[in-house]
This record gives C-alpha cells, sequence and structure tokens, in this order.
C-alpha cells in the first residue's frame, strides 16, 4: 500500500471514528457523500455499524464490555476493506476520482463523515435502541434538572 493510499485510510479510519471534522464540504465531495449514502444498503450500513463498535471496542476504558474474538475482528475489518474498495472504485468510482482530482483528499474524508453520520442516526432509530437511551431517564433526578433552567443568575 503506497503512503497515499496510507493517509487515505488513516483519514478514513479518524473519519469513522467519529473524530471532530469541520472542514467545509465542495461540490465534488458534496457529489461523493451523496453517493456514498444513496448507493449503501442497510447490510452496507450494519458493516460499517458493526466495523466502527469493534473499533471503538477496544477502548480500555470500555473493552470490558464487549468481547470480540481475533478472528471476528478480522472478519469485520475484511468486510469493511470490502466495503470500502467497492465503495471507492466501483460504486462511487468517478465521484470519488472527481473529488479527490478537484478537492483532494480530504474530500474523501468528508464523504465518509457524511456516510457515518447517516449510519449512525439510522443505528440509533432502531426501537430498541431508542428503548435503551430512553432507560436513562429512570436514573436521572429531573427536579435537580428543572432546578437549574428556573434558577434566576
Amino acid at each position: 500500500m503506497n503512503t497515499t493510499m496510507h493517509k487515505l485510510v488513516g483519514a478514513m479510519v479518524l473519519v469513522l471514528g467519529f473524530a471532530a471534522h469541520t472542514a467545509v464540504a465542495g461540490p465534488y465531495s458534496d457529489d461523493l457523500a451523496k453517493c456514498l449514502v444513496g448507493k449503501t444498503t442497510n447490510d452496507d450500513k450494519a458493516t460499517l455499524m458493526t466495523w466502527i463498535f469493534s473499533a471503538i471496542a477496544l477502548n480500555p476504558g470500555i473493552s470490558q464490555m464487549a468481547t470480540i474474538s481475533p478472528a471476528q475482528r478480522d472478519q469485520i475489518d475484511r468486510n469493511m476493506a470490502m466495503l470500502f474498495e467497492r465503495l471507492m472504485t466501483d460504486t462511487c468510482r468517478a465521484e470519488t476520482r472527481d473529488a479527490v482530482k478537484y478537492e483532494g483528499n480530504g474530500a474523501i474524508e468528508q464523504g465518509f463523515e457524511v456516510l457515518g453520520g447517516v449510519a449512525g442516526r439510522e443505528l440509533f432509530a432502531s426501537p430498541e435502541v431508542a428503548k435503551g437511551l430512553a432507560s436513562l431517564n429512570e436514573h436521572v433526578d429531573m427536579e435537580k434538572i428543572k432546578a437549574v433552567f428556573n434558577t434566576a443568575d
């Protein structure tokens, strides 16, 4: 893998890992993002979310909460690599080429940031996930929260 590809893959890892990103997208990276979002299937988005989850699960602060075997992690990585390769070289080939040609490698970051955001929103829209998030309310003292807003400064 050449240096440019290492940088692209590294950038993808950062973006898909929900790194902060503030660059403004141009028309070609917008087209790439539209292609990535529009032409990925629900299975593709699940592959992406599984890969992100498996990467996040490596964090020492939460690693004890998820058990992913080396064989599973390898398969997850392979699945994501195949998805990334297919999207960049086949499904959105022209958009990828034009985005990089006219806007640089950052266009790939921007495109995958949008795709990651869409896939994440879909993940959180699941009724099971929404129910899990709502269970936080059972443990929050809402009167204390309301008091913050009712206090005159």
